[in-house]
């Protein structure tokens, strides 16, 4: 019985040495647990980061984390479909998304799939989530505007193209309202734009979809919903997709507006993925490595010099505050990342000034390069003026007797707060913007009552464009107020207020 046992054994031990596997542990592993958006794999010992990996059902995962005896993999799929033991496969292709003309019109979500009910989308071209940004080298300083058409922006925090330029403030302030009436007003500029919407509801991103089409914005954006009922691994990668969309845009030679809508629900996603990797919690439990993750998503955001198409990505993204507090983490980070940020102020929205956006916080530090002469020359004095009203203002409450000087600076803050008032998707020409801050400038308006500025305007307006138009093509072709066409217009505008009485 032993010798047979012996003989037995000594075979297996035989059949064991000269058995060589057909599947190698470097393309195929098995899964060791699954749940939350996240998936540990034993094997796959040559996956690549960002790889993406292919589980039964056809569900795809991505490489997420690569430790000493497994891998994490994070689920863009249904992770209910994955259970220990299932077999997972390398693809030897890094996540990657379709790009191209055919995504205009088109609303997707984060893989890249139509949500909006119109049919498949038939894009034949592929490329990377992921990229290394475009080098000093290739790059031109920014020198092009991007015309939002609010006034307060064009006018104090102007953008150029191949800008990021943040947009900062609590929830519920018209953070999201700046942004999609910028897309509108890119009808006539050329611009494609791209709008990531990250952790919003669904009905807010129907409504979106529906002012765009109202007004005729759709058919030059692209939509990526990645909405706040979805899995965290979709939140994560949806910003990186869209980015990947608009450069391919770029390396084309066309300028894109992309909008990151909002950058606090991204750092929530890819916080939430981290801890579920086992990664070390750093401050406010974010990882570490936060800062690089959107540094690395906004620094793709630039403008290409002509050598290398001139094509420019101007990025918008949104951050969140708690109770007005710049000062926490992720809005710390983003402002260090961005060349400046529109800071919008709940006190100032509930006053009704509307865009709510306080100058004195506000800043951008590279667009002035790009705005064009005529509204360097109406807007020089803007910030100074409303910083003067906003301090004398709160001197003021404190006495009842004012000097003539101070009357004069507190109305006339009053009248700019006044003409920089603009209601949601009504975006100005620049010409229009030019000649309304150019009468409030000059003290044209300054008589009148609040309640009546935003009609006065619109008449001056409408008649000098009816009866001097010659002055107004004169600002549209050489972008500039010349001391002659200035003296000009103010003996025009002085005869069109003498005439009129309230």
């Amino acid at each position: 019985m032993d010798k047979s046992l012996e003989k037995i054994s000594s075979l297996i031990k035989k059949q064991i040495e000269n058995f060589e596997s057909q599947i190698q542990s470097d393309d195929v592993g098995i899964v060791i647990s699954s749940g939350d958006g996240i998936c540990l794999v034993y094997g796959l010992n040559k996956a690549m980061m960002g790889e993406l990996v292919v589980f039964n059902n056809d569900v795809y995962g991505m490489v997420m984390n690569i430790e000493e005896d497994h891998i994490g993999v994070i689920l863009l799929g249904d992770c209910n479909l994955i259970k220990e033991g299932d077999e997972a496969r390398r693809t030897n292709k890094v996540m990657q998304t379709i790009v191209g003309d055919e995504l205009l019109g088109r609303v997707i979500n984060p893989l890249a799939q139509p949500i909006d009910g119109l049919g498949p989308i038939n894009a034949k071209k592929y490329r990377p989530i992921e990229r290394i940004a475009p080098g000093v080298m290739v790059r031109e300083p920014v020198n092009k505007p991007l015309q939002t058409g609010i006034k307060a922006i064009d006018a104090m925090i102007p953008i150029g193209r191949g800008q990021r330029e943040l947009i900062i403030g609590d929830r519920q302030v018209g953070k999201t309202a700046i942004a999609i009436d910028t897309i509108i007003n890119q009808k006539n500029e050329n611009v494609l734009c791209v709008y990531v919407a990250i952790g919003q509801k669904n009905s807010t991103v129907a409504k979106i979809v529906d002012k765009l089409k109202q007004y005729h914005a759709l058919d030059y954006t692209v939509i990526i919903n990645a909405g706040a009922a979805e899995e965290a691994p979709l939140l994560y990668i949806a910003p990186f997709v869209g980015c990947a969309i608009a450069e391919e845009w770029m390396e084309q030679g066309k300028d894109v507006l992309i909008i990151y809508d909002d950058l606090s629900k991204h750092a929530v996603s890819y916080r939430a993925l981290s801890l579920l990797l086992k990664r070390s919690p750093g401050r406010e439990a974010y990882p570490g490595d936060i800062f690089y993750l959107h540094s690395r998503l906004l620094e793709r955001a630039c403008k290409l010099d002509k050598a290398h198409g001139g094509g420019s990505i101007t990025a918008l993204p949104i951050v969140e505050t708690q109770a007005g507090d710049i000062s926490s983490y992720i809005p710390t980070n983003v402002i260090s990342i961005t060349d400046g940020q529109i800071f919008l102020i709940t006190d100032l929205f509930n006053a009704g000034q509307r865009p709510a956006i306080d100058s004195g916080f506000s800043v951008s530090r590279v667009g002035g390069a790009a705005q064009i002469k005529a509204m360097k020359k109406v807007s020089s004095s803007l910030k100074i003026d409303l910083a003067n009203y906003n301090e004398l203002k709160s001197f003021s409450q404190f006495g009842s007797d004012l000097d003539d000087s101070t009357k004069r600076i507190l109305r006339h803050g009053e009248v700019l707060l006044e003409v920089l008032k603009q209601d949601q998707y009504q975006t100005y020409d620049v010409i229009d913007q030019i000649l309304e801050l150019y009468i409030a400038k000059n003290y044209f308006l300054d008589t009148l009552d609040n309640k009546d500025i935003k009609n006065v305007l619109q008449r001056a307006l409408t008649y000098l464009k009816s009866s001097h138009l010659d002055l107004i093509n004169e600002i549209n072709t050489t972008k500039d107020i010349s001391n002659e066409l200035d003296n000009k217009l103010k003996e025009v505008l002085k005869e069109f207020f003498k005439s009129y009485t309230k």
